[in-house]
């Protein structure tokens, strides 16, 4: 039949499990997740990643990632509209577009490859595109397609959807803003005759510490906007929202005594640093609960000696480590 495929039984309930493995997907991104499959599984591993780089980016501070719900990628939708949660969004958000991109360029997806649209193209600095620009465009349009479906869905545009849309946007933004310019020299013994360059995907962790910036300097909107998010208090409310500013509707908790029920779970027994004042410090990390020191013995290899021939013999050294965690 003209304009129908025809999957294998296999094939199909492959992606059937696939779709249904993830949990709380809308109507739409069940459609995109049955179309493109193997898509799907790099914006799965996007958003996971997206989660363990906020861990990364947050490890030091009272609040360190935890997510509601936490077996759930994409269930991430904490009980407050806080800085925090714009920040999960736009981080899950960049981790989808981030896999994406990569798998294009890596060969992995049928529906995308590397970025041709402006190959061969001379610049007026003289030199011209070439290599495997990464697809950052597919990645882009491919996760806003899937990751916006929830809030697209809410007809109404609430407050916190017009939120969670502005900071997905943003976790994607991050994602185009960071892209590196490699280049590479042709021509005899080394010469630059010809250079030819391409786009490249930056670090994970690059984009961690950009959003985690914009976190840094959260703006908060005001409650009662409603088309359109705008600054909270009346000197500010004139001063634009920029594409790239994180945004948030409430203050956030102080994180340090848990509540179950907001997903909390309190700064009991974590690791300090008592010599420091930063965000790892036992002053700020415990809340002014005090710590609790522990002294752990530890056995190392120690005043190791290479011996002709071949063999490396070491000493074993006892050392004692304070461990400092908060009251």
């Amino acid at each position: 039949m003209v304009g129908v495929s025809v999957t294998p039984p296999d094939m199909a309930s492959e992606q059937v499990s696939l779709c249904s493995a993830v949990p709380g997907l809308v109507v739409q991104q069940q459609r995109v997740c049955h179309a493109h499959p193997a898509v799907i599984r790099a914006v799965s591993g996007g958003a996971r990643r997206g989660i363990e780089e906020c861990q990364n980016q947050f490890r030091h501070d009272r609040w360190n990632c935890t997510v509601e719900g936490g077996e759930s990628v994409f269930d991430h939708t904490l009980q407050r509209g806080s800085r925090e949660t714009a920040f999960i969004y736009a981080i899950t958000s960049a981790g989808a577009t981030h896999a994406v991109t990569q798998a294009c360029s890596a060969g992995n997806l049928t529906d995308c490859s590397c970025d041709a649209s402006r190959q061969g193209q001379s610049t007026a600095e003289g030199w011209k595109w070439g290599g495997c620009s990464d697809n950052v465009r597919y990645g882009m349009m491919f996760a806003r397609q899937f990751v916006d479906a929830p809030e697209r869905a809410d007809r109404k545009r609430s407050l916190r959807t017009l939120m969670n849309l502005h900071n997905n946007n943003v976790g994607r933004l991050a994602i185009e803003r960071q892209m590196e310019l490699k280049c590479r020299c042709h021509g005899v013994s080394g010469s630059c005759e010809l250079k030819t360059c391409w786009n490249k995907l930056p670090s994970f962790e690059q984009v961690g510490r950009f959003l985690k910036s914009k976190y840094d300097n959260s703006i908060q909107v005001s409650p009662k906007a409603k088309r359109r998010l705008r600054r909270r208090g009346k000197v500010k409310r004139k001063v634009p929202v920029q594409k790239e500013d994180l945004v948030h509707i409430h203050r956030s908790p102080n994180f340090c005594v848990e509540d179950p029920k907001r997903g909390i779970l309190g700064t009991g027994g974590r690791k300090c640093n008592r010599t420091t004042s930063g965000p790892q410090s036992c002053q700020l990390l415990c809340c002014g609960r005090g710590y609790n020191t522990q002294v752990i013995r530890k056995l190392e290899r120690c005043q190791c000696k290479f011996h002709w021939c071949c063999y490396v013999k070491c000493k074993t050294c006892e050392t004692m480590e304070e461990i400092y965690t908060c009251k």
